[in-house]
């Protein structure tokens, strides 16, 4: 399989490519030319794989001859080993219609582990394959970097460099970073907020010197291999339903990454009717589906800090596909976006997204009372970001329908909004409580692109 990139002046591309590369040299984001598609027969054989198999069978197709089928065998056990499910994710009642998917049974406790334990293992073989070293930015409002750096750790020909906005995460997500302690992880904390730290990683990325020189790579949620592991679990929940099911799924998203895996999963031929856009007073996705008109807000601080976010990265990739895969509009759209900070969404495209996605915003205080009631109904702790979820998905349920809400996180991440919602005390797991004991190892920096350049040349 071959990709391209949204923006049209990057060529045709292998998998490996689109591994290392993460972004496209004109800057886009690398898609498939040519989506496969699941038959029936396919469909209804998911039923009795396990989810290594789905994971194997979804895959294949994207990594064509980058990995041996032995090769991706291991790869796929190796970043399932340390989940605490035998499913990976569990799917629980949460009433008529509705049901919850935990993704939090990973190593980091985040749904994020998925794809970074997953991209983590194809960086190693794929290095190993070809004896090169690789230098990896990546910017995390959180979760990402935690799981970033926990897959990463110690592994050979990887340097990881992980940018955090400082005081804008929450203790237990810091400490996940900066106590691994591994001699080839550095965690810097920036002073700005996670749209900064994500305009430093791409500025960075631009400086094509400085990028051939440290051999520089991405594992944010724009490299597509991360995008389709998340396709996964989105395949293997599917099929655990009946099949005549129509499922709608529930994300709270931000950078629009994970909604978009449950997109790809749409095209590919998993039964979904539609993917609601779950997001907190940083609600650039909402107004955007609402109104046909994207711009950037100020960040606001919020109890679901993953979402804190006001420049969707992901979103380009959807632009393409509406706009008919023309990448020409594409490129006016960014350029707009970088200089006006907006651009608008004409009316056939919009109705394009509105054929595929629903919306909702949350405030802090439905978000509080969100995680109160499912706590009295259901006995279920939630985290804030599950909670924005299961609040908007209540707007859609409809009764001819199964809605899945992705619990994205452990609730013990985000204990200070859970213990404020519920008046009680969190009880952490063994492995979050005991970061509380561990030295912490961080980098303090300024919002400033060349500081972070210097920073990485001195540590190479």
């Amino acid at each position: 399989m071959l990709y391209r990139s949204t923006r049209g002046e990057a060529g045709s591309v292998s998998f490996q490519e689109v591994l290392f590369s993460g972004l496209a040299p004109d800057g886009g984001l690398y898609i498939p030319e040519v989506l496969p598609k699941y038959d029936a027969s396919f469909r209804s054989s998911m039923v009795e794989m396990s989810y290594e198999e789905v994971a194997f069978a979804v895959l294949k197709p994207f990594v064509g001859s980058c990995f041996s089928d032995q090769e991706l065998n291991t790869i796929i056990n190796e970043a399932y080993s340390e989940f605490r499910k035998s499913d990976k994710c569990d799917m629980v009642h949460l009433s008529k219609n509705h049901k919850i998917l935990e993704l939090f049974h990973g190593p980091t406790f985040a749904f994020k582990d998925f794809a970074m334990q997953m991209i983590a293992r194809m960086f190693h073989q794929a290095l190993k394959n070809i004896r090169k070293s690789i230098t990896i930015i990546v910017a995390t409002s959180g979760d990402t970097g935690a799981a970033a750096v926990h897959a990463f750790r110690n592994l050979e020909f990887v340097n990881l460099y992980v940018l955090f906005p400082k005081d804008r995460i929450s203790e237990i997500q810091r400490r996940q970073m900066t106590t691994e302690n591994a001699s080839n992880v550095s965690v810097v904390s920036v002073d700005g907020n996670f749209d900064d730290c994500q305009s430093i990683v791409k500025s960075i990325f631009k400086d094509k010197d400085f990028s051939k020189a440290v051999s520089l790579t991405g594992v944010n949620s724009i490299n597509w291999a991360r995008i389709i592991s998340q396709v996964v679990y989105y395949s293997f929940a599917a099929s655990r339903l009946p099949a005549n099911a129509i499922i709608d799924f529930c994300v709270p998203t931000g950078n629009f990454g994970n909604i978009y895996a449950g997109y790809v999963a749409k095209k590919l031929g998993v039964n979904i009717d539609k993917l609601i856009i779950a997001t907190n007073q940083n609600d650039i996705l909402h107004r955007t589906l609402s109104s046909g008109h994207y711009r950037k807000g100020e960040v606001l601080q919020t109890f679901s800090p993953s979402m804190d976010i006001q420049v969707s990265s992901n979103f380009e990739r959807m632009l393409y596909e509406v706009y008919q895969c023309d990448a020409k509009i594409v490129i006016k759209k960014m350029e707009s976006l970088q200089l006006n900070g907006s651009y608008d969404i004409e009316e056939d495209s919009l109705r394009i997204l509105r054929n595929n996605f629903v919306s909702g915003a949350v405030t802090e205080a439905e978000t509080l009372a969100e995680i109160k009631k499912i706590f009295i109904h259901s006995k279920m702790i939630i985290c804030p970001h599950t909670a924005v979820g299961t609040k908007v998905s209540r707007n859609f349920i409809d009764e001819k329908k199964i809605t899945i809400s992705l619990a994205t996180a452990h609730p013990a991440k985000f204990g200070d909004a859970v213990e404020k919602a519920i008046s009680r005390n969190i009880v952490l797991p063994k492995s979050l409580d005991a970061l509380f004991y561990k030295g912490e190892k961080v980098v303090e920096a300024p919002n400033d692109v060349n500081y972070l350049k210097d920073f990485i040349r001195r540590e190479q």
